[in-house]
């Protein structure tokens, strides 16, 4: 499995790697909380001890979503709410993985609640929201559910409507972690085609060492069930 963090020698690996990616994108992938609040700032402000009021009007906006699901359940705004508020509410700790953060097992168990409520916006949503598919990445992400595929599949609805060099990166990522590498080739190739000229070298790079390194484990047979996703 790519992303046992148990490992130190798959850890270091993984730092490296997007390491490379966040001095290049100034800390703007996904992976790294742009938009997600995973630890510096946004979302996550809110479980601070200073955020114990916010996380008191997340717990009511999701009660009232579950409400409103279940007396109107064919309602996508609802399952949005409801999406939106489980995710908020999975609490996040900074000291996990040896300090790279991530989501507790309370939060995991919230992240799952949240991809209930996604799955069933998506069936009722022609035109997803690119702001919730951007923290359902998220959600599904190692640091999280660890459901790459699923993962990949969010950050499809996310480009197509921001179309951003750092948006298709991260959709390149998670389809290389998930073993899709046709998908992975094409959004690496998106990816460059944006990027600053200056830069497309270093992504391109970057996005190729992520991809060898999940070859190379597959190689190994240390891709499997734990990498692939389930969406």
């Amino acid at each position: 499995m790519l992303f046992d963090l148990q490992s130190r020698g798959r850890r270091t690996a993984v730092k490296i790697i997007y390491l490379g990616l966040a001095v290049l994108m100034g800390g703007g992938l996904l992976l790294f909380g742009i938009g997600t609040g995973t630890g510096q700032g946004g979302f996550f402000d809110i479980f601070s001890n200073n955020g114990k009021g916010a996380t008191s009007q997340i717990s009511s906006a999701e009660t009232s979503a579950a409400r409103k699901v279940r007396l109107h359940p064919n309602d996508p705004r609802a399952w949005y709410a409801l999406a939106y508020a489980r995710y908020l509410s999975a609490p996040y700790d900074n000291t996990l993985n040896s300090g790279n953060g991530g989501f507790t097992s309370t939060g995991r168990a919230k992240l799952s609640q949240a991809s209930a409520a996604w799955q069933h916006y998506l069936k009722l949503e022609p035109h997803p929201s690119a702001t919730l598919a951007h923290l359902m990445a998220n959600a599904y992400s190692q640091t999280g559910l660890n459901q790459p595929a699923s993962a990949a599949s969010a950050m499809e609805i996310v480009t197509g409507s921001q179309p951003s060099y750092a948006n298709y990166a991260t959709l390149a990522e998670y389809a290389y972690l998930a073993n899709e590498m046709r998908k992975g080739d094409l959004a690496a190739a998106k990816a460059v085609s944006l990027a600053p000229s200056a830069q497309q070298k270093l992504l391109r790079n970057n996005l190729d060492s992520i991809k060898r390194q999940v070859l190379q484990q597959g190689a190994r047979g240390g891709v499997g069930g734990g990498v692939v996703g389930t969406g």
